[in-house]
Order: structure tokens, then sequence, then C-alpha cells
């Protein structure tokens, strides 16, 4: 039969029965987060059923559902996107992208040139997960170029603040793409300007961002006690940003790696708390925004690590579920990627080998793909092949693909 409930409906069911919880289990986990008194106890497991079948919690019930299972209300209950679509620079400037270029090689720069460079850093940002690498890095360079450039033409204090802000969101951008690309040394170069350019123009964001990008450039390389440094650095300076959000992510996925399970919930818990309170972002597919669905990805790689297969499982087909759309066309490739690993760590130790090889090809696959953090993420899977499964031959050859892929980067190698 086909479950044609609601998909916030499917996973409370599903998040549930990854803990092992009846009912009356979830309903009295509801209760120790709810903060006031709820109805009685059959009253309330009456409702969860009601919840289950797909009748919408209110307002009231949703953060307190999503606290119960570790995860923040827009994850749970999603939001509709309010992105406007592919006229936005026109719409939002009056200019196309050739009057905003001409009037860079001019000096006739105003705050609606600004505005349409400010909406051309954002759709840069937001065509992260899908457009090549390659072009990518050629677009956001160019467009640094321009940027840059205008700190010679006579500006306003606040438009020099403005132009300092757009210069650092788009060195953020390039070092991303730097790094994804396996030009490590490049990459941290980029950051470290993205930095002093943050701190120039006292732009808390621009920095906690910077902070970050140290943060996941040590987690793929091996230095978790480097990522923990990183992330408190820039949780020190990143104020009540979204950018806080990710930087508690970041440190739980290196506790977990370090086997520290009670810093791992400290620090999902600490970022779920931030993000619960945080308005709902107005562009989701920008790369620097800290989108609900984020925060299931963090979690699934970090339960992952600590050996929690039925939440890592269930939260890898929730970050598939959520990042690809009803067509089958991937909005979130690289996060999907890593969810496949997972799917295919969990695998592997359930003992269904077959299964864990076919999601590990189907991670490597992938158009758009960050190396470095796909590299790290398989060779979690290779552990759990090489330990379990050595000599079968199909696990052999998905080693050997591996190694090749790490050979073709080798800067990515874990110390």
């Amino acid at each position: 039969m086909v479950d044609d409930r609601p998909a916030w409906a499917r996973r409370m069911a599903a998040e549930r029965a990854a803990r092992d919880w009846s009912q009356r289990d979830a309903v009295r986990a509801l209760r120790a987060h709810a903060p006031t008194e709820l109805p009685g106890e059959e009253s309330m497991i009456r409702q969860w059923k009601r919840w289950e079948a797909g009748a919408f919690p209110n307002d009231f019930y949703q953060p307190i559902i999503a606290a119960t299972f570790g995860t923040v209300t827009h994850a749970l209950f999603p939001a509709p996107s309010r992105r406007d679509g592919n006229g936005e620079i026109l719409a939002a400037s009056g200019m196309e992208t050739l009057e905003i270029v001409s009037r860079l090689n001019r000096s006739d720069v105003n705050d609606a040139t600004l505005d349409a460079l400010r909406i051309t850093a954002d759709r840069l940002c937001s065509e992260y997960p899908f457009m090549p690498s390659a072009q990518l890095l050629i677009e956001g360079r160019q467009w640094l170029r321009r940027v840059v450039e205008l700190h010679s033409k006579s500006l306003t204090l606040a438009q020099h603040r403005e132009v300092l802000a757009l210069s650092g969101w788009l060195a953020l951008l390039v070092g991303c793409v730097e790094y994804d690309s396996g030009d490590r040394h490049a990459a941290d170069a980029t950051r470290r300007a993205a930095l002093s350019i943050a701190t120039e123009a006292e732009n808390a964001e621009v920095a906690g961002w910077a902070h970050e990008m140290r943060a996941w450039f040590a987690l793929t390389t091996g230095d978790y006690r480097g990522v923990i440094s990183a992330a408190q650095a820039g949780t020190d300076v990143a104020g009540n940003h979204g950018v806080a959000v990710q930087l508690a992510g970041q440190e739980a996925k290196a506790w977990a790696r370090l086997g520290d399970r009670r810093q791992v919930e400290v620090s999902l818990d600490r970022g779920r708390r931030l993000l619960e309170g945080m308005p709902h972002p107005e562009n989701l597919d920008n790369h620097f925004v800290v989108d609900p669905a984020k925060f299931d990805f963090y979690s699934m790689d970090c339960y992952r690590l600590v050996g929690e297969d039925k939440l890592a499982r269930n939260l890898a087909e929730e970050v598939l579920r959520a990042g690809t759309d009803f067509d089958g066309t991937e909005r979130s490739p690289m996060r999907n990627a890593e969810a496949r690993v997972t799917l295919g760590v969990t695998a592997a130790r359930e003992g269904d080998l077959e299964q864990a090889l076919i999601m590990g090809e189907r991670a490597l696959q992938g158009d758009r793909q960050s190396v470095p953090s796909l590299i790290m993420t398989s060779r979690e899977l290779a552990a759990e092949v090489r330990k379990r499964y050595n000599t079968d031959p199909a696990a052999q050859d998905y080693l050997a693909h591996l190694r090749a892929l790490g050979e073709e980067k080798p800067g990515f190698l874990p110390r």
C-alpha cells in the first residue's frame, strides 16, 4: 500500500521507531520537553496517533515534538521556500548583469549598484550546491575582482563597509570551491583574506564563517582538536548569527570522531537551541545560510560515528528526502552523497554488503562533489567494509575505487 501521509508524519513514526519507542514512550518523552503541563497521558496518546496519521500539530506542539527528536521545528515541519526565481536581480535593482558591470567600470556606484551586487553575491552563493566547481570558481573570482576594484573609487563610509562585506562573502565562496576542488593552500589563503576583510569591516558573520571554514578544513584532514579550537574561536565572534549553529555542528562532528559522546550531545543541543530561536531563512539555497534541514545533516554524521545506527539511518533517509525534488532532481547533491555513505555504513554493520557497496558507489558518482568531505566519510565506510568483508572481491573493487580517488587528491589523506 502507498503511504500517502505527509512527510513529517512519516518521519515522526520513523523517529519513534528508530528509538524503539512505543507511542506511550513518545508521549512521555514529549512531556519531558514541554514548557508547561500537558493533558493527561491517554489524551496525549490519542493526539500522538492523530499526528502520526497526518493531523498537523499546532504551533505550540511543533517545537516540542522537534525537541523530543533532537531536531528543530522547520526541519521537521518545513516552511515553504520564498525564493523569487531567476529575475531577482532585475526585479530588485532594475539592472541586468551587463549594466552592473558597466557601472562598475565607470565611477557610477550608487546604492542601486550595491543592491545589485549584493543580490549577485547571494545568487552565486546559492549556486554552490549545483554549479560545476570550475565554472563557479571562474565566476566567483571574476565578481570578487570587480568588487575589490571598487575600493579605488570614491565611496561613502557606508558604501565602503558594504563593499568590504561583499568582498568577504565572495572570498568565502571562492575559498570553499577551491577546497572542494582540491587546492587546499589556495583555499586557506582565500579564507585568511576573508577573515582579514571581516576584521576590517567589523563583520562578525563573515568572520564566523572564516573560522568555520578552518574548522571544516581541519575536520577533513583529521585534525579534530583543531576543529574544536577553530569552532570555539568562531563562536566567540559569531554572536547570534546562523554560523554559530554550523560551528556547533562542526564541533559535534569532531567530538564524535574523538569518541566523546557526551560532548557530541552538548554541542548538538547548543546548536539546536540556537537554530530554534532564529527566524526562518529567506533563501535556503545560500551556502552561508544554515537552513533547518542542515541540522539533521550534522546529527546524521555524529550518530553514524558513535554507532547509533538506527538514528543515523533514519536521519540519512530524511536528508535524502529533503535534498531531492519530486522529479528526482537533487537539490543538495553533496549532502545526499554523505547520506548515502551513512546508509552504506549502517548496511555494512548489519551484514548487508551488497547494499553497503551500492550506497558507497552511488555516493562517488555525483557531478557536484566536495572531494575532501566525501573522501573523509567514504573512508569511514571503507573501514567498515575492510573490517568485515576484506576478502570479498566486490569489497576489494570498492576499496580500489576509493584509493584511486584519494590518490587524485593526496593532500586530503587524513594525518
